[in-house]
């Protein structure tokens, strides 16, 4: 149906595929739950844009500020003194149930 084979993992280590695990219960929570699919398209493409997000966005944006994303983004120093503030730039993802933050150019 959409082309995924199972790898049987090692019986009794359940961190042998935890990493999945994790993956799966982030789509689950941060994307499945949250729309009523159509048809098999709509799935595959709100999946799509989910995995997208999920690969290239970035990560745990708020523990040190904007990080620098992606090809072409220059890192800009916080502004401590009277500078201009940094501009940040939010993206929606999935129609806005996500959004992923950039600097402004």
């Amino acid at each position: 149906m959409l082309g995924i084979k199972g790898i049987p993992i090692p019986y009794g280590a359940p961190n042998a595929a935890a990493h999945i695990e994790r993956f799966m219960g982030s789509l689950r929570r941060e994307c499945l739950d949250h729309f009523i699919f159509l048809s098999e398209d709509h799935l595959r493409r709100t999946v799509t844009a989910f995995i997208t997000y999920y690969n290239e966005g970035c990560p745990h944006q708020g523990i040190e500020g904007i990080p620098e994303c992606g090809p072409g983004s220059p890192r800009t120093p916080a502004s401590t003194s009277g500078e201009s503030p940094i501009k940040v730039a939010a993206h929606p993802v999935l129609g806005g149930l996500h959004h992923d933050y950039r600097l402004a150019s």
